[in-house]
């Protein structure tokens, strides 16, 4: 079993920047893929960005998102720049032991955080 906590999230200028966190339990963090999703009102769950031995990334946002992670403190990272209103969305932390599907498809992952709130103010 792993349990993520998302943190970072807040309210933010067009053009500002944020970093996201969410912290895992579980001793072999290391060995899992890790993602972000987010979700906007009325829309559904999208893909961000995930990490497992390579990075990938949305075109919505690449160029302006960095996923990384620090195994040593079982922390994933998203850092946004140059944010835009239509970033505006709670995002989540997502985890699977290995990627069997599409990075892309929330059915690919297993384990879920319960969000953190962007808003990005125009």
């Amino acid at each position: 079993q792993v349990e993520l906590v998302e943190s970072g999230g807040g309210l933010v200028q067009a053009g500002g920047s944020l970093r996201l966190s969410c912290a895992a339990s579980g001793r072999t963090f290391s060995t899992y893929a890790m993602a972000w999703f987010r979700q906007a009102p009325g829309k559904e769950r999208e893909f961000v960005a995930a990490i497992n031995m390579n990075t990938y990334y949305a075109d919505s946002v690449k160029g302006r998102f960095t996923i990384s992670r620090d195994n040593a403190k079982n922390t994933v990272y998203l850092q946004m720049n140059s944010l835009k209103p239509e970033d505006t969305a709670v995002y989540y932390c997502a985890a699977v032991a290995a990627i069997l599907g599409t990075v892309v498809q929330v059915r690919t992952w297993r384990y879920w955080g319960q969000g953190t709130q962007v808003t990005v103010s125009s």
